[in-house]
């Protein structure tokens, strides 16, 4: 493994514990070690019609989207695969995680996969710039990697 990825595979995760715990908030302030500040987040899922839709959001946008549920429930994404390629600056990671209300839950509520892209900063710090994430679904599972 180079430097580039276990630093890359760091921030990752970091990323699934800044929001995985029991119910109550979640430390915020540590999405900036993480993400870049224009970084993007979306969320795509099927609408009743079967149509694929998103919800594209700001570091921001995400915390006030997302802490309602994190008040309510206690919530942990688990890493159970990943890919990262890096190419000079870029770089591109597939996360396949599952969301459990326990980590000891033996099976996930959910499964999918986040589509990660980063950037190298001028101090040479990578950061995630867009994250893209899908679950799994009646004919969608998640691939090997």
């Amino acid at each position: 493994m180079t430097q580039d990825e276990a630093q890359i595979g760091a921030l990752i995760d970091e990323m699934y514990a800044l929001i995985s715990g029991p119910a109550g908030p979640r430390d915020w302030s540590r999405q900036r070690a993480v993400f870049a500040s224009d970084a993007r987040q979306t969320r795509t899922w099927l609408d009743d019609q079967g149509r694929a839709q998103r919800l594209t959001m700001g570091l921001e946008a995400y915390a006030r989207n997302v802490q309602p549920f994190f008040d309510a429930n206690p919530f942990y994404e688990v890493e159970i695969g990943r890919r990262i390629d890096v190419f000079g600056n870029i770089a591109h990671a597939w996360s396949l995680y599952e969301a459990k209300r326990d980590p000891s839950d033996s099976a996930p509520e959910r499964r999918g996969i986040n589509s990660i892209q980063l950037l190298k900063d001028p101090d040479g710090a990578w950061r995630i710039h867009n994250m893209v994430w899908d679950n799994e679904r009646e004919g969608l599972v998640l691939p090997s990697l």
